[in-house]
């Protein structure tokens, strides 16, 4: 017998049986892939960064997988397929490590949301992006008008600065589109002058159909060389950029020397008194087509507007009395 021949008979049952064990791990291991994981329910898990024995295990203890070792050999014999990122993922119920794979390779991180309210001034949106979920850092010095009022999405590990930044990127590119498309012959300088002008409107009337109305007063008071007399500039001086009071106004009030007060300062204050939103920066570079002076507030939310003063007084003892009249 030929020396091949001796050799294929010692060595060819030891390579079927290798060929069998290792069809076997093959066969196992498809099975072990298409297994149900131990999510009883949707979550969130932060993967972090690191090898691939590293993101194994801290998967099997958020209870995404059963095991470190067998994730970690299903890793490898799939790593034609792309890396493993890190982030912040949603994993549905019961995922098999088929689908922790899928979604460790392809999925978009979770994305937190932070909503930023119209008419906030710039200390109360500090205050809101520091409570902001996910985020990270301190959060940086705002000017008050800076940012546009809208929901901000971001991913877990976000810097409060970053937010910051693309709030007030908005804001520019909001008004770089809507300046330029303005009505004629507005007593405004520039884009700047709109954002302090909208910002008194934000905060005079929350009703959305006012707001071109409550524009118009205020257009026509500066074209006319009339104070604005706007309740919220006094209040925002009075409160040192807070923009509310624990108290009424009162008649002393209106003589505050604060530069924001526009019933001794003429014309615009120095600046906005809060961040409005794009419809009252479209009210006021829109506004209504109007002769209105005046206005008060109807108790409801609402205001009555007036072309003269005679009607405005009319106005108000009008509602002054309504409000005093017992309920019958």
């Amino acid at each position: 017998m030929s020396y091949w021949r001796r050799a294929l008979r010692l060595f060819l049952p030891a390579l079927l049986l290798s060929g069998f064990v290792i069809g076997g791990f093959q066969t196992w291991l498809n099975h072990v892939l298409y297994e149900p994981g131990p999510l009883t329910a949707v979550r969130d898990v932060v993967v972090p960064h690191g090898g691939n024995w590293e993101v194994a295990e801290s998967l099997r203890q958020s209870g995404v997988i059963d095991s470190t070792w067998q994730f970690w050999l299903l890793v490898r014999r799939s790593h034609n397929d792309g890396p493993l990122h890190a982030g912040e993922f949603e994993f549905p119920a019961h995922a098999t490590p088929n689908d922790v794979l899928h979604v460790l390779r392809t999925a978009h991180p979770v994305e937190h949301k932070v909503t930023l309210p119209e008419g906030l001034t710039a200390r109360q949106i500090a205050a809101v992006i520091a409570q902001a979920d996910a985020t990270t850092g301190d959060v940086p010095q705002i000017a008050e008008g800076a940012l546009l009022p809208q929901t901000y999405l971001y991913p877990r590990g976000t810097s409060r600065e970053h937010l910051v930044e693309e709030a007030s990127a908005a804001m520019r590119q909001a008004l770089e589109r809507a300046w330029p498309k303005r009505q004629a012959d507005l007593p405004l300088a520039d884009a700047r002058e709109a954002l302090i002008l909208a910002s008194i409107v934000e905060r005079e009337t929350a009703i959305a159909e006012e707001r071109p109305h409550v524009a118009a007063v205020f257009v026509n008071r500066l074209r006319a060389g009339m104070k604005l007399q706007s309740d919220p500039t006094v209040i925002y001086g009075l409160s040192d950029g807070l923009g509310t009071l624990d108290r009424k106004l009162t008649h002393a009030d209106l003589s505050d020397p604060s530069p924001y007060n526009t019933y001794v300062v003429a014309g615009l204050p120095p600046g906005p008194i809060c961040s409005p939103g794009l419809a009252s920066i479209e009210a006021v570079l829109h506004p209504a087509a109007s002769d209105d002076l005046y206005f008060v507030a109807d108790g409801t939310g609402g205001h009555v507007f007036a072309r003269t003063l005679t009607e405005q007084n009319r106005n108000v003892a009008r509602l002054r009395a309504l409000t005093a009249a017992p309920p019958g």
